[in-house]
């Protein structure tokens, strides 16, 4: 599987996610070399990986937060 770019965690997630985005259209197009093809794969692999993380994070943080609203006492 292909390594993430050093800069991809400082991007948004929205930019990463377009990314892959791009990457889904072009293969599914099939006008892609196969070499190429096969770079880009490797890549949207990477971004997924990204972007499913960056997910889990914040449905943990919700979790953790919505878990925090219930136990502050109404005033």
């Amino acid at each position: 599987m292909s390594v993430p770019h050093p800069a991809d965690d400082e991007r948004p997630f929205e930019e990463l996610q377009r990314e892959l985005e791009e990457i889904v259209t072009r293969l599914e197009r099939g006008d892609v070399p196969v070499d190429e093809a096969i770079a880009l794969w490797q890549r949207g692999e990477a971004l997924y990986s990204l972007c499913a993380d960056r997910l889990d994070a914040a449905e943990l943080r919700i979790e953790e937060l919505a878990a925090d609203d219930n136990r502050t006492p109404e005033r």
